[in-house]
């Protein structure tokens, strides 16, 4: 079975003319320091609440980041923006920006997404729907799950409490600070013949000076599958869950 699929979600483009000039102004003004969750959630309802988003569809705090990020690769390497780049280290301030604000609602558990262990080679993969579930002699459940990019012939039966969780989510690069070593991560696998997401945990952290491109540090993963080591960048790292079902 060949799984070569990354993860990465399409760009979201049902922005409207008025929202993108303004995250443009945004980038130009504060460049790096957008990055955070607090920040977009903040421009994500300012663009939800406006009246040029009215009949259109809402709009995620994700879908804010991922632009800003996207574009922000783009940018012009000059004075002024490295001026503004922060340290490998952020503040305080930066790192509980990403906390869920208070007085903010748990998200509803239909919004929630899956991944699911395949048996067939270890790795997680995004689950695009569950197609039944059966009960075993032991007593434990088993769901057949549907992987998201793959048709019927890859379908598989997957234990319900050892692979099944919560999709995990990109690590942002204000909070690479948050890492360290011994922390568990899925990490996103690059080879000749693969290209895939498992399990792995931090051994060893270089903290690097952050540039236009984000964080630069180095985090040195051993991967829980075959306890192989590889050094990779903040972007192949996501966030697990903190529990499966």
């Amino acid at each position: 079975m060949e799984r070569l699929r990354r993860r990465d979600r399409q760009m979201f483009s049902g922005f409207t003319k008025g929202e993108i000039e303004k995250m443009e102004k945004l980038l130009e003004e504060s460049g790096l320091q957008l990055l955070n969750r607090e920040f977009c959630q903040k421009v994500t309802q300012g663009f939800n609440r406006s009246s040029g988003r009215a009949g259109k569809p809402v709009i995620k705090w994700m879908e804010v980041y991922n632009w800003l990020q996207s574009r922000l690769q783009d940018f012009p390497k000059n004075e002024k923006r490295m001026s503004e780049i922060p340290e490998a280290c952020p503040s305080n301030k930066t790192q509980e920006s990403s906390q869920r604000p208070e007085g903010e609602k748990s998200p509803d558990l239909s919004e929630l997404e899956f991944e699911a262990r395949s048996s067939k080679d270890g790795a997680w993969y995004d689950v695009a729907m569950f197609l039944t579930h059966r009960f075993l002699r032991s007593g434990e459940a088993e769901a057949r799950v549907r992987f998201v990019g793959f048709g019927a012939e890859e379908d598989e039966w997957v234990n319900i409490k050892q692979a099944v969780r919560v999709r995990s989510v990109p690590i942002e690069h204000s909070e690479c600070q948050k890492l360290k070593v011994g922390d568990i991560v899925l990490c996103f696998q690059e080879r000749r013949d693969q290209a895939i997401y498992y399990d792995a945990h931090i051994v060893e952290v270089q903290r690097r000076m952050h540039d236009i491109r984000g964080c630069r540090c180095l985090f040195l993963v051993r991967y829980e599958h075959d306890s192989t080591e590889e050094k990779v960048r903040l972007r192949r790292l996501c966030h697990r869950p903190a529990h499966r079902f």
